[in-house]
């Protein structure tokens, strides 16, 4: 599953590659590398408005699950998902890469993808939800109520699949996709559940927890 992934794109680019008509996300700088439990910003329609806001990347587990954040969406006929699968609880989750772990000794080694060496901009198809409760690290605990995120996952493709067999993140590359994914019924968004063509990504970096853009 990818538990890692980065968007160094700016506040303007964001909304503007979206759609977005309102920007709530405060300071959003470069970041290279999102983990579980971090906030991260995504686009949400609120008042039938897009709008750009930072939420917390992962839902809080099914009963019995154990406690770690589900940052993946597989089985979305789970009745445990259905509920956020209608379209006010669907979001887009800016990325311009993201790392799968490929699995060598002595330590897994990231691999990083994105859609081409320059990174453009894309989005997981992603779902929110309100929660209240205890999150954040255990150096740094936050209490009270929170905006959490999670992204659907599908079959790899053959780019992803020697890397990892498992999944691949569901990812979104144009403006039709993004108004479907956000305001589509879920029989229709969900179509999208699929791999991105092996055409349309590449590996970009590798070793590190962290990507950055290339130099010019």
């Amino acid at each position: 599953m990818c538990n890692l992934y980065s968007n160094f794109a700016t506040q303007a680019s964001m909304t503007k590659a979206f759609a977005a008509n309102r920007d709530r996300s405060g300071n959003v700088p470069p970041l290279s590398g999102i983990f579980p439990d971090q906030m991260a910003p995504v686009v949400r329609v609120q008042d039938s408005e897009r709008e750009l806001i930072q939420m917390r990347w992962g839902f809080p587990p099914p009963p019995k699950v154990g406690t770690q954040p589900v940052t993946n969406v597989r089985n979305v006929s789970s009745p445990f998902w259905r509920a956020w699968l209608k379209p006010q609880y669907r979001c887009l989750v800016p990325l311009t890469s993201f790392s799968e772990y490929k699995d060598t000794k002595p330590r897994k080694t990231p691999i990083w993808f994105a859609l081409s060496k320059e990174r453009p901009l894309a989005a997981f198809a992603g779902i929110w939800r309100p929660w209240t409760g205890v999150r954040g690290t255990k150096a740094d605990p936050i209490e009270g109520e929170h905006l959490l995120y999670s992204f659907l996952t599908c079959e790899p493709n053959s780019v992803v699949e020697p890397i990892h067999p498992k999944a691949m993140p569901v990812i979104l590359t144009s403006p039709e996709e993004y108004e479907t994914w956000l305001t589509a019924p879920a029989e229709e968004a969900l179509k999208l559940q699929r791999p991105l063509p092996d055409d349309m990504l590449e590996i970009v970096a590798e070793g590190q927890r962290s990507d950055q853009p290339e130099a010019a």
